[in-house]
């Protein structure tokens, strides 16, 4: 139990990032009366303008970082992104906060090494073949030894930013830079990965609570440069498949502990089911939950995390989601085509806020439902289609 978000004794949740999956926990934290700290590295981040208190602040500084959280001594600390001081989260966790869904498995899975090392030599389980490389000297001796194509990525990033596909030894050096530059941290190292020859990509959104570990039915999605372009659920899985799917998913969630919900990545090839990656939050191809499950990723991941029950997950409707992304960089700009959109049937239309457009950077989403996930689909991208980012002359 916890008092109201202005007494003596709220419950409270610090946001470590503040995007667009963010600002949805914090709604849905507000929901069961719980206060919300918001702090990113920018001003106005989504999650800020709904939040109760917001703070901008160099996440990776890890000084800067303890010195917020000691001041505001919050019940739960809740990452929402990759670029964060973890060294201090597993210092802080260790002086009694508590990290969702532990310090531990926040470090790990914010570095793609930690999370493949896990995965594949610690568990056994099925992934690409892969390799590390400091330098383009030893990325270029990797590449010949995965074989071309191959996945090349910081071993920090989000939304895909720095990833490539390397089809050719005159890409290389070009993948190099393109890690170099969209990594969220001053770190050299990369991630080489065999190029999986998968026939759907998938999401297996996965609930760790008091009342044990709950599936939602599998998310399909698109990937382009490495980050979603629509999603849609549920994808259909055989039953062996669906078992293979949350086996893994169960080994990897397990073995990470602590409580909430995690977003686990996985290709679906003829051969069965491969681990790709894991996020311990919400992820954003399941945003098309916010139209299909009774309880969407950001309600389970805030009952969760607040140690309440959650005993099933209905799918109430197949549904699907498409994305706008900006084309350039800029501040002074509108939303256009939000009437449109919505003129398409059972459709909603989220827009994050974002003060500032970049290249590729998710503006807003549309959210459509129908009776199967192909109409859907189709909904979905037309009303996103209809969506534009205007700039002023």
């Amino acid at each position: 139990m916890w008092g109201a978000p202005s007494s003596q004794r709220p419950k409270s949740i610090m946001l470590l990032g503040s995007g667009e999956l963010g600002k949805e926990v914090v709604i849905e934290a507000q929901r069961l009366g719980v206060r919300t700290i918001a702090v990113d590295r920018y001003e106005h981040a989504p999650a800020m303008g709904v939040a109760h208190e917001a703070y901008v602040i160099d996440m990776l500084d890890e000084t800067a970082l303890k010195s917020l959280i000691t001041q505001i001594q919050p019940d739960l600390i809740v990452p929402e992104v990759e670029a964060i001081a973890t060294k201090a989260l597993v210092e802080l966790e260790e002086e009694g906060y508590k990290v969702i869904p532990t310090a531990t498995a926040t470090r790990l899975t914010m570095d793609r090494e930690g999370i493949r090392r896990l995965a594949a030599e610690q568990l056994g389980l099925p992934t690409a073949a892969y390799r590390f490389a400091n330098s383009l000297e030893e990325l270029e001796k990797a590449v010949a030894e995965i074989g071309l194509p191959c996945v090349i990525k910081p071993l920090m990033s989000s939304s895909g930013k720095g990833q490539s596909v390397c089809r050719s030894e005159e890409d290389v050096a070009k993948c190099w830079q393109l890690a170099m530059e969209g990594g969220r941290a001053k770190n050299t190292r990369v991630i080489i990965e065999s190029f999986v020859p998968f026939t759907s990509e998938i999401t297996m959104l996965t609930v760790r609570s008091v009342s044990g570990t709950v599936f939602c039915p599998p998310v399909g999605h698109i990937q382009r440069d490495g980050d979603y372009v629509e999603s849609w659920q549920p994808h259909f899985l055989n039953e062996s498949q669906l078992r293979e799917a949350q086996d893994i998913a169960k080994v990897i969630t397990d073995a990470l502990g602590g409580y909430g919900l995690f977003g686990v990545e996985l290709f679906v090839t003829k051969d069965g089911i491969v681990f790709s990656e894991v996020s311990p939050r919400p992820h954003d191809t399941g945003m098309v939950t916010m139209v299909t499950q009774d309880l969407s990723e950001f309600a389970l991941h805030v009952r969760a995390i607040l140690g309440l029950p959650i005993t099933s997950v209905e799918l109430l409707t197949p549904g699907a989601s498409a994305t706008l992304k900006a084309d350039r960089e800029g501040e002074d700009f509108q939303i256009a085509g939000i009437d449109e959109a919505l003129t398409v049937p059972r459709t909603q239309v989220r827009v994050f806020g974002k003060p500032l457009c970049k290249p590729g950077r998710r503006m807003a989403v549309a959210l459509s439902s129908a009776e199967d996930v192909e109409t859907a689909r189709s909904r979905a991208k037309e009303a996103a289609n209809l969506l534009k980012v205007v700039w002023s002359k």
